[in-house]
């Protein structure tokens, strides 16, 4: 990393640098401990957070999910003692299981802003090795669309079988077709409750205007790939495009993930969202419920053991596979392993148009 261009972490619509420092590696993730010294962290401006100023000096609450409890107390509670001692504060925790606030005291201010920075550094590096829990997605699982795809695996089968690594369980479970906008990590209620307020805020901001209240006509046609040999290939997409030639989807994609990404809900991933639908993945090979995994933990790899395919017949023949058309009439909150009653996954919130 060059140290005059330092990595940039953007936590709660705050940006922190972050020095260069040597990490270490950890056989456990629930036992990894957090080494901070002084420089860790930029100095934090003391409008940053609020800081109450008490009897016995200063205080500062955190709201911090029960699941993140564990890294600020770290192995033995030496991360939580270090944190202490280097600011001179005191840490309150609540009981693992129990929401609720984290309170940090001090005598001094500084010292209770250093601890508060801190603690944000030391959760945001946890957080972003969360599993993501929940995803914005558009359903594609239509009586129709779904039709269609049966029809596309039929004819996969038929005429693609000989090919390395072709077989029935690699194929979407058609009841979940969808197009995925981003992932989150939502770790109580108080968070899936932030990420639903958000997307009724993104309605009244920019996505009426954008949809004029009417549901949004696509059509799901053609098929592609993104890695760079089609005779090995992971996962293949359905194309997914505005019927009328229009950038909405698009533009409502985009904007609510940028939304998103600034709020501190959604990590950053690409410029665009790629408007696809996945139809085809290795990862279904021993794994069926493994819809989303494609999109992986950052630093962990699910891709460990995989037996790709060979798609060069299957994008041949099928380049232009008319899956057919649909309505989109809202944004979902869906959430990871579950499903509703019509085989989609639950829904924690949306986002609809009319």
């Amino acid at each position: 990393m060059d140290v005059l261009r330092p990595t940039l972490i953007r936590i709660g619509g705050r940006i922190y640098r972050k020095n260069l420092i040597q990490e270490q590696a950890y056989q456990e993730e629930e036992e990894e401990d957090f080494c901070a010294g002084p420089g860790d962290c930029a100095d934090e401006p003391c409008d940053a957070f609020v800081v109450e100023e008490t009897e016995r000096g200063f205080q500062c609450r955190a709201e911090v999910p029960s699941p993140l409890y564990k890294y600020i107390i770290g192995k033995k509670g030496e991360t939580k003692k270090r944190l202490e001692t280097e600011t001179r504060t005191s840490i309150s925790i609540p009981k693992p299981g129990v929401e609720g606030e984290i309170v940090i005291t001090g005598q001094h201010r500084s010292g209770v802003i250093s601890a508060r920075t801190r603690i944000d550094v030391l959760l945001d590096s946890f957080r972003k090795k969360q599993p993501f829990t929940h995803f914005l997605s558009f359903a594609l699982n239509q009586p129709a669309i779904q039709e269609k795809f049966l029809q596309f695996k039929e004819e996969v089968l038929e005429k693609c079988s000989k090919d390395h690594g072709v077989s029935s369980s690699l194929f979407q479970n058609p009841a979940k077709l969808h197009l995925t906008l981003g992932t989150l990590v939502l770790l109580n209620e108080q968070e899936i409750q932030k990420a639903c307020d958000l997307l009724q805020q993104c309605k009244e901001d920019f996505v009426d205007q954008i949809t004029g209240g009417e549901p949004l006509t696509v059509e799901v046609a053609g098929v592609e790939y993104m890695n760079d040999d089609p005779a090995t290939m992971d996962v293949l997409y359905a194309k997914v495009h505005m019927k009328d030639g229009s950038d909405k989807l698009q533009m409502i994609a985009d904007q609510l993930v940028e939304r998103f990404v600034a709020s501190g809900l959604m990590l950053k991933e690409w410029d665009r969202v790629k408007l696809h639908a996945t139809v085809m993945n290795t990862l279904f090979r021993k794994d069926p419920g493994a819809e989303e995994r494609n999109n992986t933990v950052p630093g962990k790899s699910s891709f460990k053991e995989r037996e790709s395919f060979n798609g060069r017949n299957i994008l041949k023949l099928f380049e232009n596979f008319y899956f057919g058309e649909v309505q989109l009439d809202a944004v979902r909150l869906s959430q990871r392993f579950s499903s509703d009653a019509s085989g989609y996954y639950a829904t924690s919130g949306q986002l609809p148009f009319s």
